[in-house]
């Protein structure tokens, strides 16, 4: 019995050290869980919707109308009755030049036209009496021809004096040097005492007109070729989008309170920058706007009705720098696609060719995933709040 029994505990420590050995040669599982499912990705569907096109367009001021002062008589400067950098109003007294000379000129005009008036009544008389003796043969025809050529001159000498007198008062006039549009006066070129003559180069003063105030925008031949095949192509449309309205921002980026008007658009280019100029008016009531300052122009392009949008972060470059992404097909795999981009617009990108309506695009995991892998999608916005 003894040897039974000691067979026995010999055959259970030999199965005892087997089933440890066989244990201790397998491999354990990495991770020791259940297998893991697809990675998940957020992405967004494709949705083509109505935006509004703008390009944002570089800018600089100009004054509505300028005035350059100068005189329109020779003389001294009396007096400037004006504030440089001043409002002034059109017929504004802005310089008196000595009137002294234009005075006796007006007086001595008037004198010649008097002389001439009082020698009229007896020229007149003589030819009218000469007329009716001419029949009677009292006078000869000759007498009666001298004196009805006498009148004739005497009417054309009263002609000339009245036009000398008219010019001596316009010259006199013209030593009131006026404002001929209203707006807000520079610097005075001049002072008292100063020699001017008439039409002189050198400007007195000049005035600018700044309410309402011109913007000019230069805009390339190539983005005006290409905003007219889009909207010949049907691809824009202008119709309801105040396409003549226009916003402006100032130089700190701060938007300008009024919209303005585009008044016309240059028909010639020009050729050391090629583009046209777009001319916009803006009212200025508060003079902030000066001419000479740079801003930028946002002018309405027209509505895209399908409108492709894609969050910026969705988009890769590849090693040649061309637009991809990553969308995920109907059988929930990941595939690349090549995109044309048009513009960004706040934080998306405007696509124009490459995505069709109801596309995947993923916009997080991209790192997680290569192209032909299978994926879990969720909603971009789902994974954001998260």
């Amino acid at each position: 019995m003894r040897t039974i029994d000691g067979t026995r505990l010999v055959l259970s420590v030999v199965i005892l050290v087997a089933g440890l050995v066989a244990g201790g040669c397998g491999k354990p599982k990495a991770g020791g869980g259940p297998p893991q499912g697809p990675p998940e990705v957020a992405a967004v569907t494709v949705r083509p919707e109505r935006v509004e096109l703008t390009t944002e367009l570089p800018g600089r001021t100009s004054a509505y109308r300028v005035a350059e002062i100068r005189p329109q008589v020779s003389g001294i400067l009396r007096k400037r009755t004006f504030d440089e950098g001043a409002d002034v109003k059109a017929g504004q007294v802005l310089y008196r030049i000595d009137p002294a000379p234009y005075q006796s000129a007006l007086a001595n005009a008037k004198a010649a036209l008097s002389r001439a008036e009082a020698d009229l009544p007896a020229i007149r008389s003589r030819a009218a009496r000469y007329k009716d003796l001419v029949p009677d043969k009292a006078v000869s025809q000759q007498d009666y021809d001298d004196a009805a050529a006498a009148l004739k001159q005497a009417e054309a000498v009263i002609e000339v004096n009245k036009a000398v007198v008219e010019t001596a008062r316009i010259n006199l006039a013209y030593t009131r040097v006026t404002a001929p549009i209203s707006g807000r006066i520079g610097r005075s070129e001049v002072t008292e005492g100063a020699l001017v003559t008439a039409y002189q180069p050198l400007a007195l003063a000049t005035i600018r007109q700044i309410d309402p105030i011109y913007v000019d925008v230069p805009q390339s031949t190539a983005d005006l070729l290409r905003l007219k095949s889009r909207l010949k192509a049907g691809r824009l449309d202008r119709a309801g989008t105040g396409g003549k309205k226009v916003r402006l921002l100032l130089e700190d980026g701060t938007p300008y309170s009024s919209e303005g008007t585009l008044q016309f658009q240059d028909v010639t280019v020009d050729p050391t920058t090629g583009s046209v100029i777009l001319r916009v008016v803006f009212p200025n009531p508060q003079g902030l706007l000066l001419p000479g300052m740079f801003e930028r122009a946002v002018v309405k392009e027209g509505v895209n009705p399908r409108a492709v949008l894609i969050p910026q972060q969705s988009v890769s470059r590849d090693r040649k720098g061309n637009p991809t992404v990553l969308i995920v097909d109907a059988g929930g795999k990941v595939q690349p696609r090549m995109l044309v981009l048009d513009r960004a617009i706040g934080d998306k990108w405007l696509v124009s060719s490459g995505l069709a309506s109801g596309d995947r695009v993923i916009v997080e995991g991209m790192q997680k995933v290569r192209p032909g892998a299978s994926v879990k999608v969720v909603p971009f916005e789902a994974a954001k709040s998260k």
